[in-house]
Order: C-alpha cells, then sequence, then structure tokens
C-alpha cells in the first residue's frame, strides 16, 4: 500500500485541529499550554484510514505567526496538503504565508478546505470562496478541489472523506530513494524503552536492528524498535509518520532539527551551494550576505546568502547563491528550503540544494563558478559525476561519495561510472581507497611528470635520471603518492619514461659527453682497467678532476655498464669482474664450494676487496650462502 502524508496549512483559528478530531477522532493538541490557550502550538499528528483502505497519516501544523517555523519543520515530506480557510474570514496573512512555504517546498497536490460553514449565509460563503478563487488562481491549487465543511455539525465530511481517498489513490508511488532519512520533529524517553524520535520518513527504508547516524552530530546508534501509527513494525519506508527507538542514545545529545539516516550516508557542513528564489511578495531585496533563517528538512539555521552572480536579488527574481550556515546541516542534492528574513521574521524565499557539501567558499562573479553552478542546476548524472570528480582536482574523489553528492543509487552510478571509465573521462587511480580522477587533472599531472623530468634531464645532462620520490617532491599535481605511482606505471606501460630501479628517465634520453668529459671517461676507464680488481676507492681519485665532473662521467660509465658498482665506494670494470667469476665458476664446479679465505686466496686481494667481491656475486646470483661457504647457484 503507498505511503502517503496529508498536512494541513492556514491561519490561526481557522479550525485546522478541529477537523482532523471531526475526520479522525484524534485530538492532535496534546501540550497542555495549547489545551489553555486553545492554539496549535507545536506539530500534531494522527492518522485515517480512508474507505478503500488507505491509510493517511496527517501532520497538523501550527497557524499562529510565531510558529511558522514549527509549519515549515511539519512541511516536510507531505504528499496532499489541505489549506485550511475559515469562511468567516477568508484568506489572512498566515494563509498566504504558508501556502507560499507549500510552493518552495514543490508540494504539487492539495486541496482547500473551506471551515466553520455553519457560521455564515450563503451569500457570504459564495463572496468567499470567489475571493478564494482568484487569489488562488496563480498556485498550484488553482485548479484544486474546494471542500465545504463544518467540524462541529459534520456537514461536508464524508464528501471531504470521499475526495481524499480518490486524490489519495490517483498519487503515483513516491520515488523512495536510496538514503533512508528521518528528519526529526519529536524525541522524548519512554518507559522501559528509552529514546524515542519521530518524523516523516522522506525516503529510503530502514529494518529494526540496522544502524543508523544521527546527523550532524555523527553519532551512531542501533534500531531497536519501530513504530507506525502506533504499531510496531519490522520495516520502514519513505512517506511513512514513524517513531524510531533508539539503543544507547542519550535524549539530550538529539533534539528538532537534526536528521537520523542511514549510517554514514551523510555528510554535516556548514554550507550549500543553491538556486535561491525571492518570493514576489517579498517586501525588500536580500541583498549579498544577507543575514536569513535557513529552513531545511525539521531545522532552523541562522545563516548568510550569499549571491554569486550579482549584488542584490530583487522580489520575483532567482539566483545562484552558496548559503553560509552559523550551524552545521546535514541535506542531501535535491532537497528545498526555505529562508525567512531575520527580522521582522517572514518568509521571503527558498530554493533547491545543488550541492550537498561544497568544498569551500565559492567567489562571486567568476565565470567557472557561475558554469559550475549551471551544472549543477541542469546536468545529467553523467556531468554531475564528472563534475564532482573534477571538483577534487588532483586530491580525487572516492566513489563511495558519489551517492551521497549525487543523490543517486549505487546501480546507476556504476553502469555510468563503467561508460565514463570506458571513455576515459575519469579514472581510476587509487583501487584501495576507490579514488577517482578526471581526465583534465590526470592529462596536466602526467604532463608536468614529464616535463619535469625532461628539464631535469636539461640541466644535469650527464645524469641518467631521477629518483622517483625526488621527482614526486618536484611535482605539485602529482603529490599524491598514489596518483604519482598511477602516473609512473601508465607512462612506462605507453613507452613515454623508462624506470631503472627507483630512478626514472625519459625513453630516448641519451648521456652525451663533452669533449672534456669524454677525456675524463679515456682516463678513468685507464686507471680500472689498469687496477684489476683491486682499484682505487672513490674517495682516493675525485680530487684529480675539477669540481664533481669525475663523479658524474663515472655515474654515466656505470649505466652504460663499463664500470660496475659494488659499494657506494668501489667500482670494479666490467672485463675484471666478467674474468673472476669465470674462475670462480670454474672452482665451483670443481670443488662444490668454496669459503672465503680460499675466496681470497683465488683473488689473491685483501679482505677489502674479498668480501665486497664475494658478496657482489651473492647479490647478483652467483652464488648462494650455505653457512660459511659459498656454492653456485643453480639457474
Amino acid at each position: 500500500m503507498k505511503q502517503i502524508i496529508l498536512g494541513t496549512a492556514g491561519h490561526i483559528d481557522h479550525g485546522k485541529t478541529s477537523l482532523i478530531k471531526a475526520l479522525t477522532g484524534i485530538d492532535t493538541d496534546r501540550l497542555k499550554e495549547e489545551k489553555e490557550r486553545g492554539i496549535t502550538i507545536e506539530l500534531g499528528f494522527a492518522h485515517f484510514k480512508l474507505p478503500s483502505g488507505q491509510v493517511l497519516g496527517i501532520v497538523d501544523v501550527p497557524g499562529h505567526e510565531k510558529f511558522v517555523k514549527n509549519m515549515v519543520a511539519g512541511a516536510t515530506g507531505i504528499d496532499i496538503v489541505a489549506l485550511v480557510i475559515a469562511a468567516d474570514e477568508g484568506v489572512m496573512p498566515q494563509t498566504r504565508e504558508h501556502l507560499e512555504i507549500c510552493q518552495l517546498l514543490k508540494i504539487r497536490r492539495g486541496l482547500v478546505v473551506l471551515t466553520k460553514i455553519d457560521m455564515v449565509d450563503a451569500d457570504w460563503l459564495e463572496l468567499v470562496k470567489e475571493d478564494v478563487s482568484q487569489y488562488l488562481s496563480e498556485t498550484f491549487l488553482a485548479n484544486a478541489p474546494v471542500m465545504e465543511v463544518s467540524s462541529a455539525t459534520g456537514q461536508g465530511l464524508p464528501e471531504l472523506t470521499s475526495v481524499l481517498d480518490k486524490m489519495a489513490n490517483e498519487i503515483p508511488e513516491r520515488d523512495a530513494g536510496h538514503i533512508f532519512r528521518v528528519p526529526v520533529d519529536r524525541v522524548f524517553t519512554m518507559k522501559g524503552f528509552g529514546t524515542v524520535i519521530t518524523g516523516t520518513s522522506v525516503s529510503g527504508k530502514i529494518r529494526t536492528g540496522e544502524e543508523v547516524t544521527i546527523y550532524p552530530q555523527g553519532i551512531n546508534s542501533r534500531i531497536r524498535g519501530l513504530q507506525v501509527h502506533n504499531k510496531e513494525v519490522e520495516e520502514v519506508h519513505a512517506g511513512l509518520r514513524t517513531a524510531v527507538n533508539l539503543q544507547g542514545i542519550e535524549k539530550a545529545i538529539i533534539q528538532r532539527g537534526d536528521v537520523l539516516a542511514t549510517k554514514d550516508a551523510m555528510r554535516p557542513t556548514f554550507m550549500v551551494d543553491a538556486n535561491l528564489h525571492l518570493l514576489a511578495s517579498s517586501p525588500r531585496n536580500i541583498k549579498n550576505r544577507a543575514r536569513v533563517r535557513f529552513h531545511s528538512g525539521t531545522s532552523e539555521i541562522m545563516a548568510r546568502a550569499v549571491l554569486l552572480d550579482r549584488d542584490e536579488l530583487k522580489p520575483g527574481e532567482s539566483c545562484y547563491a552558496q548559503i553560509r550556515l552559523d550551524e552545521p546541516t546535514a541535506v542531501l542534492r535535491n532537497d528545498h528550503y526555505v529562508v525567512r528574513s531575520y527580522s521582522p521574521v517572514r518568509t521571503i524565499g527558498g530554493g533547491e540544494i545543488l550541492n550537498a557539501h561544497p568544498r569551500g567558499k565559492k567567489k562571486r562573479f567568476s565565470t567557472s563558478v557561475l558554469d559550475e553552478m549551471k551544472t549543477l542546476d541542469t546536468g545529467e548524472i553523467n556531468n554531475l559525476i564528472e563534475l564532482f570528480v573534477s571538483i577534487s582536482r588532483f586530491q580525487g574523489l572516492d566513489q563511495g561519495d558519489l551517492p551521497f553528492l549525487t543523490n543517486t543509487n549505487k546501480k546507476k552510478l556504476d553502469e555510468i561510472l563503467k561508460k565514463l571509465l570506458a571513455q576515459k573521462r575519469i579514472s581510476l587511480f587509487d583501487k584501495e581507497r576507490g579514488a577517482l580522477i578526471h581526465e583534465n587533472f590526470l592529462n596536466s599531472a602526467r604532463a608536468e611528470v614529464l616535463s619535469t623530468i625532461a628539464q631535469y634531464h636539461k640541466d644535469q645532462p650527464l645524469k641518467v635520471g631521477l629518483l622517483k620520490e625526488e621527482l614526486r617532491s618536484r611535482t605539485t599535481g602529482a603529490g599524491n603518492p598514489k596518483l604519482f605511482n598511477h602516473l609512473i606505471g601508465m607512462l612506462t606501460q605507453e613507452g613515454a619514461i623508462v624506470q631503472e630501479k627507483e630512478v626514472v628517465r625519459i625513453k630516448d634520453h641519451q648521456v652525451t659527453l663533452a669533449e672534456d668529459q669524454e677525456e675524463t671517461r679515456k682516463r678513468l676507464e685507464k686507471i680500472y682497467k689498469k687496477s684489476g680488481i683491486e682499484p682505487p676507492y672513490v674517495k682516493d681519485w675525485k680530487d684529480q678532476f675539477p669540481g664533481n665532473s669525475g663523479l658524474d662521467v663515472l655515474q654515466v660509465m656505470a649505466k652504460d655498464g663499463v664500470l660496475l658498482k659494488v659499494t657506494e665506494e668501489l667500482y670494479f670494470h666490467r672485463d675484471a669482474i666478467a674474468e673472476l667469476e669465470n674462475r670462480l665458476v670454474d672452482f665451483l664446479k670443481n670443488h662444490g664450494e668454496i669459503t672465503t679465505p680460499q675466496f681470497k686466496e683465488l683473488t689473491g686481494t685483501s679482505r677489502k676487496y674479498a668480501i665486497p667481491l664475494i658478496e657482489y656475486f651473492d647479490q647478483h646470483q652467483v652464488t648462494v650462502r650455505v653457512g660459511d661457504s659459498r656454492v653456485l647457484r643453480k639457474k
């Protein structure tokens, strides 16, 4: 069965609460003060079974101007609004304000209920009906049913019930959404049960025993029990008046305005990007950074409206804005909100959330910012995914954030992500985190890595390449270690660069020696060739060459394989190593093993050469150590 919420709206003392009691038998005024003063102060709740069997959840809102913020809280999640107008008074200030709030919250279905018809004559009633029709002509209630009732006598109630039944049957099944949310409108403690919150479930579904998070505090809990219309249930869907019994949570830490949601599904924020419409009835313009009261769900938060493309918003106009809040909230993209003026307090406008978690303050009058806002406002889901990934720049966006940012279920997101990845519009660079980067920033980081290596080759022509960690430290876009490693792997696979252990270079880079450097090379090769397996240490000859020229040429010779590095200070000519390796292999084939003293005797050298050499052969998999001896490694 469909889940439908009926909400009342209208001026104080126009008979909203009496109407609900006449229909359902439930008095929604539960507070002592409400009984004493005869007015509704807090939200009231009831339910009504229609002739078809459909059950309506009913939210009764206060009509007094001082409690309009409570009315906004009650309007969250309603499917049908009953605009209640007393026949003896007609359209009044809160009639207008409540209707404006309903329009800002994009409520599309409703009816008009003219109450207290027993208190007026037929002629007066016709005048009121004409006045109401004229007032509603430009609103979503222009063609709505107008029902005439008396809660005192019961006149018109059967007809009202019949119309509600018909409207309920015509309402399509609501899109449940993928994240369960209940904006909290009441919190109390029940003896033997603990903390209970109530609200209208606006999206998703949840079951008893599942974990939830209370936002914006980010406090986790588990559902101990669920009730709908005072009956225990195992599961709750969108569109139900819901009571949730929470496990291990103190009442004091929850308040109206908080949101109960699927665990870890939301992100608290101090700002939202939105479109903002100023009502034509607003008595004044909104200036940039104007103080406003921001209403979303059941919360009211003081905020500033930062206008992104103008200095002033005139009545009847719309613009893009960033709403900067004094306290955190938790909302989703496409949520509707209402703004009321700071003082005097009245409803002046509202709009739709476009980005529920901006990364920072928006720059005003920026072409790129306004383009971003336009995409957020009118873009298809694939455009939104690209935008949110792009906004994350080189840091990348976790795939797990997309259901929240786009307010789209994971199945649909996965289909679109698959296409975008295949088109290389976005790339996955960190599988563990599920981090995505946009192609524009990937290409930018790629170009920076290549240009940094190329510049290094230009500055250090005798160096084979530079260390990977040094390369990463020289880049800005590829500073993220995961992104850097992804780029190095990608560039290597493409054949653009070559990795040699921890050194990277452009594939076609060749070290070319100048005339004086060639002379240095010849001198060094002569030294090492002549010394055989007892060469000088680097420190013994480096001062024979100006500056670091000898060391630079030494690195080139090592890269070319002319000299073989055994330790940082000890290099050997390749011919000397090759000749010694042949003798060592022959010895091991004949004797099976060799000890360190035997190796010293074979080479005719001291320990300062013999030990590094035998360890060199171990490292290069010629020999393997077994106890105190070496044997020939099987290949």
